[in-house]
């Protein structure tokens, strides 16, 4: 696929503003549009898939990105560094949205992007078991980035909330809230056995939350 110049500076130019927003806390400014960055990695992996570019690298490089900044806030908070849980959460289920929200607007404006895609619902993705992504490397870096994606969210949290007096019906209520990351997980990795897998992770991660928290009556 031929590229001019002005397609490559325009992608160099996104990744950049990713990057800004990626080291935004070390601009000393106060302020936390840091956070933002888990929305602005949708924009330049967005670009490269409208060129025509295999979706389901698109969607590594935009799980990398992701991590990367998880990677960064889960050491910000191990520093004490006014990083916060809830509003990693958030910005991140913010980006995963308009991510969806584009994965149904944009092969509707460009066809010819849907013939690397299949249909859920309203939203055109990428299936990693298509026989169409004849790419191993790219499959399975696919495969690799999104289970380092999920572990990387349940990180901060656990840094959160480790050692803190919680219910465990409010255990119940996180382990719940995992749900879904798990369903994909295991469809990725053994879609015929994903129902069983997420069970399994689910239960992993309730033990998890249970040695690493108190209930508050200890001391009583």
């Amino acid at each position: 696929m031929a590229i001019d110049i002005g397609t490559i500076l325009m992608g160099i130019t996104l990744f950049v503003i990713f990057g800004i927003f990626l080291i935004f806390d070390l601009f000393r400014r106060n302020e936390k549009y840091a956070y933002l960055a888990y929305i602005v990695a949708v924009i330049p992996v967005n670009f490269i898939w409208g060129m025509g570019y295999d979706p389901l690298f698109s969607y590594l490089i935009l799980f990398i990105l992701w991590i990367i900044t998880l990677l960064r806030d889960t050491i910000g908070m191990y520093l004490k560094k006014d990083k916060e849980i809830n509003e990693i959460l958030l910005y991140l289920a913010l980006s995963i949205l308009i991510q969806l929200i584009i994965s149904a607007i944009l092969p509707e404006t460009n066809p010819s992007l849907q013939m690397f895609t299949e249909k859920l619902w309203f939203f055109w993705l990428p299936n990693v078991h298509s026989p169409i992504f004849t790419n191993p490397l790219i499959v399975i870096g696919f495969k690799i980035a999104a289970t380092i994606l999920v572990f990387t969210v349940i990180i901060p949290l656990i840094l959160d909330i480790r050692d803190e007096p919680i219910s465990t019906p409010i255990l119940i209520v996180f382990v719940v809230i995992f749900i879904f990351p798990f369903l994909f997980l295991s469809y990725v990795w053994l879609p015929e056995f994903m129902v069983i897998l997420t069970f399994l992770f689910s239960v992993i991660l309730f033990i998890l939350l249970l040695l690493l928290t108190k209930s508050g009556k200890e001391t009583k």
